[in-house]
């Protein structure tokens, strides 16, 4: 029910940057897991992203650390060592590199599965895991690949989740909406619920596919929506229970596998292919069993090549001339480039957009808008911001016409 960003979902995660963090927070809850869902390939950001090094590797906001290790900086002042990381086998190698601490003696731990079966499979493997070591532990799962603004705001926001996920409720965390997208999946709010420790909470009514942009407006102007990000929080034993409602042999042999692990081989092929959305959150809505808590702090899920320049710090922008500007411009007939990578591999005269550069040949860009470049050492992709959608298209035809080595 999500989706990666349209085109004009650029400055979602900027929208409140830089905002202060506010009032005495609450401890960290010592029931609390991470779980880390590391899957997907990013097509809309080839040639960066790949099935082999798909986006949550790579430092796509310029700040030094991979979106991946930014998650989890994120989650660890919650959840200390208590962290969970689900990724495909091709990419176990590069997710222990990147996350020493799951290979150490702590609770911390790497799973990998042997094939790709949607987030249900992944979130309820990883939930049927911590039931063993923490019966009463609840989980909280969040994207590899996200960006999020207002940090504290957001650890604030996964805490009144929490507390509500000790109830026995499914709990999920709404984006407000910065305008009427209809790239993205909806909440609709329902009434308040009284739950202490957390103000914020709400009753689900129901989540919403992807609307057209009427729809989308018409969402908006109620005050009753919000983005669906796929943040969900709940007991690791309610949600594998709640998926025992729906889907009981999901259910029942993900518990079978982390109960004997060397049966993975075998049972992990048979398992249902079902994202999350699809086989818990929206039937257990319709039966009242979801609530929501309001997310206010930025977000953005890193979509295209569209919103990605935005991301990027102030130093990232170099101006007509090559000088780092540090800030983007567009006033007075000068324009800026957001760059990628080393800032000196690239020339711009009287050009605007972005380049990312990740070897050691200059890239020049000249009398073009809203340009992206994007240099690797075996693709290069030229195009603009406003086709910033269209890239995975061109991976959809390189698949087609046997190139997988590129894909």
């Amino acid at each position: 029910m999500t989706s990666e960003s349209t085109n004009s979902e650029a400055d979602v995660v900027n929208q409140g940057a830089g905002k202060e963090d506010s009032g005495a927070s609450a401890a960290a809850p010592t029931d609390f897991w991470a779980v880390i869902p590391a899957g997907g390939a990013g097509t809309r950001l080839w040639p960066l992203s790949r099935a082999s090094s798909p986006k949550f590797l790579h430092d796509l906001t310029g700040r030094g650390r991979s979106l991946l290790q930014a998650t989890a900086d994120r989650l660890e002042p919650l959840c200390g060592p208590r962290l969970v990381v689900v990724t495909g086998v091709a990419h176990q190698e590069a997710v222990a590199a990147q996350l020493p601490q799951l290979s150490g003696q702590g609770p911390g731990m790497l799973l990998a599965e042997p094939s790709p079966r949607d987030s249900m499979a992944a979130i309820g493997w990883a939930a049927a895991v911590i039931e063993r070591h923490d019966p009463d532990a609840v989980i909280g799962s969040f994207a590899a690949d996200h960006v999020v603004g207002a940090e504290q705001d957001f650890r604030e926001a996964v805490k009144e989740a929490v507390a509500v996920a000790r109830t026995g409720q499914v709990v999920t965390i709404g984006i407000r909406p910065a305008f009427p997208s209809s790239g993205f999946g909806y909440i609709h709010e329902g009434q308040r619920l009284d739950v202490p420790g957390a103000p914020h909470a709400r009753r689900v009514q129901a989540f919403v596919e992807k609307p057209d942009g009427p729809t989308a407006r018409a969402y908006l102007e109620t005050g009753q929506y919000r983005w669906n990000a796929g943040m969900f929080v709940v007991k690791a034993s309610v949600l594998l229970d709640v998926l025992g409602t729906y889907h009981p042999l999901l259910a029942d042999s993900l518990r079978a596998i982390a109960a004997d692990p060397d049966s993975l081989t075998q049972r992990w092929p048979e398992l249902t292919k079902i994202a999350i959305d699809h086989a818990v959150a929206e039937p257990a809505a319709a039966d009242g069993r979801v609530a929501v808590i309001r997310g206010d702090f930025p977000w953005d899920d890193v979509g295209d090549f569209h919103s990605l320049p935005d991301l990027l710090p102030p130093q990232a922008y170099v101006d007509g001339r090559g000088h780092r500007v540090g800030q983007p411009r567009e006033d007075e007939g000068e324009r800026s480039v957001a760059v990628l990578g080393e800032v000196g591999q690239v020339l711009a005269r009287d050009a605007s957009g972005f380049v990312a550069t990740t070897g050691d040949r200059l890239v020049a860009v000249l009398g073009i808008e809203d340009v992206v470049v994007v240099d690797t050492p075996d693709a290069l992709l030229v195009t603009t911001r406003e086709r910033a959608q269209q890239v995975k298209s061109l991976v959809d035809a390189l698949k087609s016409s046997g190139r997988v080595d590129l894909t």
